[in-house]
């Protein structure tokens, strides 16, 4: 069953509780926002970072390119002399015969010395017979690796090989010369195959690809800093419409919060421009809430303020003891009223500002802050001849009831609704707090048997200000006011009910239930 606490202590209200505690106390140091990141990690200039992402693939593939140029210049530079190599081939290929069944080369001399002759580079030549035989020419250019069994051996096809000779490399095109290709000869019987070789040195075409290289890079050592000094002025004009948007905003008036005209700027930075004109619009609310705010504080502080003073001022003039007495009594209770409703006028600052104060909700234990709460107001009800109670949980399982909140603001919140509930229940009344569990959520409710509030006002007695008429009842309309922007600010909703367990038709009562989320729980990493 529900355990139904009357009388906890003997607290007066608000105990322990700092209306103040946004404000640093006199010696404190205010307190300053940790720096949300490093400088290190701040990019101070848009135009570099760009100039650095076009100018380092820039510079990377600059020497990539003369790579790949220096391959492309030695493949062309290549070409023609293996032209030459292969025409020399064939026709030391053509001098080649068969005779009484042996092969006899029939080169003249002055052939040789035509074959040899060339400025620059050391030419080689090598006729082989079918056995290996050495024919004619240099005997020590080496044979080809794979002999007469690669592939285009047998066509007469001209093959080309990089090989040294003496140390020195060198460029070898041959080609195997078939001497018996008309003579029938046994099946499986291999060919009767003449080898014929020509090398030479590089020096021609390492000369050739040094001249190509040297005639596509040097361009390229004028092209590059005309292409820098072009990247520079496109950088410089592509981010002269951020320069002119930059100096519009400056020269914008310190109250000017009009958004910006997102037509004036180029369409890569309309997002940013959006998202600076929602701000301006937060920032315009913001500004517009504390003026309302300033205006209204302004507003309420005049009456109290207006009756100290006349009530000041009476007690001056008075003579007779009893009237100076009376006229102090009401200088006492108009600076209660006073201090009551700057304290709200703080709570409801410090509640609207909550958001921005950058506090992490922590876990909190519902039930035990509303045991706690009600305690520190037992010796308001007393004062009121109320019966202030609270129930805990239906089951001991629920006895702990966990939400995520802030618990200073949840206690002002569930102070807020106790004075209300307090205010407005006669003499004689009850006024309860209820803590309970619905499903995944959590309740909190406050019961009295007061007058009740009827569905038609239930809406407006959460704006600033707002009095119910006929009401007389002291108060400055910023209780329920304070509890919206709490309840807000932890996700609950707030609902407002005739009393269920009042009997009276004068006195229906109210139910003031808040449901609150049920909590996030992040997973916890085991080790």
């Amino acid at each position: 069953m529900n355990e139904h606490e009357r009388g906890l202590a003997d607290t007066p209200p608000g105990a322990g509780q700092d209306p103040f505690a946004p404000f640093p106390a006199a010696g404190q140091r205010p307190w300053v926002p940790p720096n949300p990141e490093p400088d290190e990690n701040i990019r101070h200039s848009l135009f570099g970072e760009i100039l650095d992402w076009m100018l380092a693939p820039l510079l990377l593939l600059w020497p990539m390119s003369i790579a790949i140029t220096y391959l492309v210049a030695k493949s062309i530079a290549n070409q023609p002399f293996d032209d030459a190599l292969e025409d020399r081939v064939t026709v030391l290929s053509q001098q080649i015969r068969t005779v009484a069944g042996r092969p006899v080369v029939q080169l003249p001399g002055s052939a040789t010395d035509v074959l040899r002759a060339d400025d620059v580079d050391s030419v080689y030549f090598q006729i082989s017979g079918p056995d290996g035989a050495h024919l004619d020419g240099d005997r020590d250019l080496p044979r080809p690796r794979n002999g007469m069994f690669e592939e285009g051996a047998h066509g007469g096809a001209v093959l080309f090989r990089n090989d040294n000779i003496h140390g020195t490399p060198v460029r070898v095109a041959y080609s195997w010369v078939n001497l018996d290709p008309l003579r029938t000869r046994p099946m499986g019987t291999p060919p009767s195959l003449a080898l014929v070789q020509v090398a030479e040195t590089l020096d021609k075409r390492a000369h050739l690809a040094n001249e190509i290289i040297k005639g596509v890079i040097l361009p390229q050592f004028i092209i590059l800093p005309v292409i820098l000094a072009l990247v520079w002025f496109a950088l410089s004009r592509g981010l002269s419409p951020l320069a002119e948007l930059q100096e519009r905003i400056r020269a914008r008036p310190q109250d000017d919060l009009s958004p910006i005209d997102p037509r004036q700027v180029p369409e890569e930075i309309s997002p940013l421009v959006g998202s600076f004109n929602d701000m301006l619009e937060r920032l315009a609310q913001t500004v517009e809430m504390q003026k309302r705010f300033i205006a209204d504080a302004a507003h309420q502080m005049k009456t109290p303020l207006a009756g100290m003073r006349m009530q000041s001022e009476l007690a001056l003039r008075q003579v007779d003891p009893d009237e100076i007495h009376r006229s102090l009594e009401q200088l006492a209770k108009s600076s209660e009223s006073a201090t009551r409703l700057v304290n709200q006028l703080l709570a409801l600052a410090r509640a609207e500002n909550q958001p921005h104060a950058g506090l992490a909700f922590e876990d909190i234990d519902l039930a035990q802050l509303a045991r706690a709460t009600v305690q520190d107001w037992v010796q308001a009800s007393f004062a009121h001849g109320i019966d202030l109670g609270y129930e805990s949980p239906d089951a001991p399982s629920q006895e702990t009831l966990h939400i995520a909140g802030n618990a200073l603001m949840l206690r002002e919140l569930l102070s807020n609704l106790i004075d209300n509930a307090l205010r407005y229940t006669p003499q004689g009344g009850s006024v309860t707090v209820r803590v309970r569990r619905d499903g995944e959520h959590a309740l909190l409710e406050v019961e009295d048997t007061g007058p009740g509030i009827a569905p038609s006002e239930r809406a407006n007695v959460f704006e600033r200000f707002y009095r119910i008429l006929g009401s007389n009842v002291q108060g400055s309309g910023l209780g329920l006011a304070i509890v919206r922007e709490i309840a807000q600010q932890h996700g609950a909703e707030i609902d407002i009910f005739n009393n269920p367990r009042s009997h009276s038709s004068k006195y229906p009562g109210s139910l003031f239930r808040l449901t609150f989320p049920p909590p996030v729980h992040e997973p916890i990493d085991a080790d």
